[in-house]
């Protein structure tokens, strides 16, 4: 059994896995520091300096001047600067993915080229798979016509 699971750890579809996950939560990361510090700025400037990221509602009737404020009471809230921001990177993020798998497939299909010829048919008479060239069903003894 330990055998079995080294082979399991070491077939290159569990590294690969293994890469794509780290690689994908650094991609994650680098988004959301997109989001955060070069789109979400811009946007709250064009409507009228907000900063989003400090949008909160508070639920304990308090008012708080920071949300660091709100984290360092301990306060219920509703945190809509930091769920934005998090939804704009989910876009983002989701777009993105969505443009390299559609690469990705493009790629793929290129790299097939043409089907290749059939070797087999199926015989009319008996349906049993014969090769392409036979001129006589090995089965049932019937002339193939071309």
């Amino acid at each position: 059994m330990l055998k079995e699971f080294k082979n399991f750890l070491i077939k290159g579809n569990v590294v690969d896995m293994a890469v794509g996950f780290i690689f994908g939560a650094a991609f994650a990361t680098v988004v959301k520091s997109l989001v955060t510090n070069i789109i979400m700025p811009p946007v709250g400037l064009l409507l009228g300096n907000v900063d989003f990221s400090s949008l909160f509602i508070a639920l304990d009737g308090k008012v708080y001047a920071s949300l660091a404020d709100l984290d360092k009471a301990g306060a219920p809230a509703i945190k809509l600067g930091v769920f934005f921001n998090d939804v704009t990177s989910f876009v983002i993020l989701g777009f993105v993915m969505f443009m390299m798998i559609k690469g990705y497939s493009k790629l793929m299909l290129k790299d097939e080229g043409p089907a290749p010829e059939p070797t087999t048919k199926v015989c009319p008479e008996c349906a049993m798979s014969i090769p392409v060239a036979a001129k006589k069903c090995p089965y049932c003894l019937k002339e193939q016509t071309i």
